[in-house]
């Protein structure tokens, strides 16, 4: 089979992480910080250790300031709402995953504006809207580094800027970026940073995390058992207990540990340099293809790993069925959980077959991907 739906997790994971993940279970898979037993101690060990990994990956000064969550999206409604409060104003843009656009939305029934700023053709944000977009009540930025549905990347550092200029704090949704683009959050002054563990940094699916800057102090969406101030019927403030109630996903967290470092040991640059050659190579190829239509930017330096298209007027659910079934090539079609990027590109109706790959994929792959769409596109 031909895994090209990396952009929803990525498939294979490294060796390294599905052994550390079994040794994990059958060794040190006792509560971390629940106990002061040898078990309790090596894996609480193996949870700070993948914190301090993660940390020195993304230039995040204390490794204490990343709480761990089951995913993105968690981290993300862990940040948008812990932050805003009535009256507040947040801007997001038109090229936004569900997983940031509904938070947002569902805040406006407790009196929180919103702007989703407009993105050209190509899913760029338009950055003099967005700066005209600030008002005297905005507290927040919540964008995405990277589109899921075409890749785009947006230029952090330029935003980061605007928001410090403006006076408001950058959340990143990073789940397409990390650990395929350089991510630092000093120098793009980022003040949340919201990660999968299961994409780019090659982790089991349920983990993820939140990065949270010293100054920035969330509410929590839920309260409980931490392992600290346990005589306290109040909830402690301090980071990351703050953000982690109850227990956390520590056999998934090994894994993640050595996802991350096998990020590092084969370097960022290289993992992306990678994936845009394979993206180059497939559009490439698709466009000598007629009928053919590719979504995104044509700069290949400006795109992740992901090429976007449709072939025709095709439903891209059937395309996907037919390369699924009948080719044994897995890609990702439909809306992608993204509506308003959709509305953008104008393909709510019929929309877009995706190709997501990872560090695991082939040249030899995206030329038998291209083969089999040009074939289909023959037949219809």
């Amino acid at each position: 089979m031909i895994y090209f739906d990396n952009g929803a997790t990525t498939f294979p994971k490294p060796k390294a992480v599905i052994e550390k993940t079994v040794e994990f279970m059958e060794k040190y898979a006792a509560n971390p910080g629940r106990g002061g037993h040898k078990i309790g101690l090596e894996s609480g060990r193996v949870v700070f250790e993948a914190r301090y990994e993660i940390a020195e990956l993304f230039n995040i000064a204390n490794p204490m300031n990343i709480a761990f969550t089951k995913n993105a999206s968690e981290a993300i409604n862990i940040g948008i709402k812990g932050f805003l409060k009535e009256k507040d104003h947040v801007i997001s843009s038109m090229m936004e995953h569900n997983s940031v656009s509904r938070p947002i939305a569902s805040l406006s029934s407790k009196g929180i504006e919103h702007s989703f700023v407009k993105c050209n053709s190509e899913g760029f944000l338009d950055l003099e809207e967005f700066k005209n977009s600030f008002k005297e009540n905005t507290r927040l930025v919540a964008i995405t580094h990277a589109s899921n549905v075409t890749g785009t990347v947006n230029d952090i550092k330029k935003i980061g800027e605007i928001c410090k200029e403006k006076g408001a704090i950058l959340l990143v949704d990073a789940a397409q970026s990390a650990g395929v683009f350089d991510i630092d959050v000093e120098a793009m002054n980022i003040g949340m940073l919201c990660c999968p563990g299961h994409k780019g940094l090659y982790g089991p699916m349920g983990t993820g995390f939140i990065y949270v800057r010293e100054d920035i102090k969330l509410a929590t969406l839920m309260e409980g058992g931490t392992g600290s101030s346990s005589e306290s019927l109040e909830h402690p403030s301090i980071m990351p207990d703050v953000l982690e109630v109850g227990t956390v996903n520590a056999v998934g967290i090994a894994g993640l540990l050595e996802g991350v470092k096998f990020v590092k040991e084969i370097g960022v640059e290289s993992i992306r340099l990678h994936e845009q050659n394979l993206v180059k190579l497939c559009i490439d190829g698709l466009k000598k293809i007629d009928k053919i239509k590719i979504y995104g930017p044509e700069d290949f330096s400006k795109r992740a790993g992901v090429v976007a298209f449709n072939i025709g007027d095709l439903p891209s659910t059937d395309v996907s069925y037919i390369l699924d079934n009948a080719m044994d090539i897995a890609v990702r079609s439909g809306l992608h959980c993204a509506s308003l990027a959709h509305q953008t590109l104008g393909t709510l109706n019929q929309g877009i077959v995706r190709a997501s790959f990872s560090y695991f994929n082939t040249e030899n792959e995206v030329n038998e991907f291209v083969e089999g769409i040009k074939k289909l596109a023959e037949e219809i």
